[in-house]
């Protein structure tokens, strides 16, 4: 698989630049950027600094601190702490095992607030001590603008992000296979249950290979992808956007409409 770069411009990278039709551009979200994964080019943003809530790609997070510090095929029970937690859900129950593997693709593909505890209580003692994690892993990437208290994404105080930093955060997680190919499964079973990614741009655009989806009233809709074509990948981020599907197809309708480059 070819390593992405992050946000370090690679001199094996020549952009072709057409003329970008940028200020035709429009996004319904309160912050939005457009970056080409491998070099981190910023290709389009609006308000990519501010501090917003980020609801549940967060588990973009959450995901990346299990997959570094756990096995795939490590063994977790289920605790009461996580059974039940609100919101979005897996439905496991207390006293349940399931493999990080299963719990990975129910934190990433239906958004399961229950298997983000799991996960996060099976790395750490708590979960404050695992949001410590989050925080470090923030700090190695350069996520400057950034505090997670925790594993799932519901509101709390002090927990927020920016879209440029999701943005980092989502090349960063990209460049790992086993993080790739579970936020780019479209459908994946668990036991008797058949989860189905609410990503509907893996569905429904050429080219989608991930990332993750958010919600929450307070946050509105978030929305974290990438898509890739011809060698060309981009990663697009938007926070508080009633019009997230359609805006992220249409930054990357624009981007490989006017950009292209050779290695």
């Amino acid at each position: 698989m070819r390593k992405l770069t992050g946000f370090v411009l690679s001199l094996a990278l020549i952009f072709s630049f057409k003329i970008p039709a940028h200020a035709e551009l429009a996004v319904s979200a309160n912050s939005a950027i457009l970056v080409h994964a491998d070099t981190g080019q910023v290709l389009f943003e609006k308000n990519p600094d501010a501090h917003m809530l980020i609801a549940s790609t967060t588990k973009i997070m959450t995901a990346i601190v299990v997959l570094e510090h756990c096995e795939l095929d490590d063994v977790v029970k289920v605790d009461e702490r996580s059974a039940g937690v609100e919101g979005s859900s897996m439905y496991i129950k207390a006293g349940e095992e399931y493999t990080v593997e299963d719990l990975l693709y129910g934190l990433m593909l239906v958004s399961g607030n229950d298997a983000a505890s799991a996960l996060a209580l099976h790395v750490a003692d708590d979960m404050e001590d695992f949001a410590e994690l989050m925080n470090e892993k923030a700090a190695q990437l350069g996520m400057t603008e950034s505090s997670f208290k925790n594993a799932h994404g519901l509101d709390e105080e002090g927990h927020y992000s920016t879209a440029r930093d999701m943005a980092k955060l989502a090349v960063y997680c990209m460049g790992n296979e086993d993080f790739a190919r579970i936020a780019g499964t479209v459908s994946h079973t668990v036991g008797e249950q058949t989860l189905v990614n609410h990503n509907r741009l893996l569905r429904e655009y050429e080219g989608c290979i991930g990332l993750k989806t958010g919600y929450t009233m307070a946050a509105g809709r978030t929305l974290v992808t990438c898509a890739e074509r011809d060698g060309a990948r981009y990663v697009c981020v938007t926070l508080n956007d009633p019009d997230d599907w359609d805006d992220h197809r249409a930054l990357y309708d624009w981007a490989f409409a006017n950009y292209s480059f050779t290695e």
